[in-house]
């Protein structure tokens, strides 16, 4: 005769199961402080053909970033920190000089005037496809900090104000003037080796 296996209660399994899980749930804490706020270009419309457009060398500042996090700033090493620095000569090219973006001159009216700038610079992104996303993310804050902080320089030279503090129209009159074009292209295996 065969034995009886006595069995087991297991009623109580999905409520303990859930709670666990419950707990875990409240437990774990999840960064979200990183990230890239970005308002994306509006789609192109199906029927608009996209015509590929060539960027004068001397208005392409080249940004790439190695496998082994290193940044290299038109084929020069550089530490992120000079990096913005770098970036606001090349925006701004004060002194007109040939390697740097061409100057535009135009009036933007009360309060800033007559203005020279740069509107056909275009920053260049690169990364390897094993550069960490801290790296990446530490270029990308010290770009966009360099477009902020001209922005925030001519609204202190010419309206006295902060950037934030100025009306919405004149915000857009500094936006034309130090325009934030950064390019980011697909990430490459630049060491070969995989």
């Amino acid at each position: 005769m065969a034995k009886k296996v006595p069995q087991i209660n297991a009623s109580s399994m999905a409520d303990i199961s859930f709670l666990l899980l419950i707990f875990f749930l409240v437990t774990t804490s999840m960064d979200v402080n990183q990230g890239l706020a970005r308002r994306l270009p509006a789609p192109i419309p199906p029927d608009q053909k996209v015509e590929d457009k060539d960027i004068n060398k001397r208005n392409l500042l080249v940004v790439k970033i190695n496998s082994a996090n290193q940044l290299m700033v038109q084929g020069q090493l550089m530490d992120v920190k000079q990096l913005r620095e770098k970036a606001k000569e090349f925006i701004k090219n004060e002194n007109d000089n040939d390697y740097l973006p061409k100057l535009f001159e135009e009036d933007f009216g009360a309060p800033i005037g007559v203005q020279r700038y740069t509107k056909d610079h275009v920053i260049s992104v690169q990364n390897d496809v094993d550069t960490q996303y801290q790296a990446y993310l530490d270029v990308q804050n010290e770009l966009v900090a360099a477009y902020n902080e001209l922005r925030e320089e001519c609204a202190q030279k010419y309206c006295h104000k902060s950037f934030n503090e100025l009306d919405e129209e004149v915000q857009k009159v500094i936006q034309k003037i130090y325009p934030q074009k950064i390019s980011e292209a697909e990430p490459k295996n630049y060491g070969g080796n995989k």
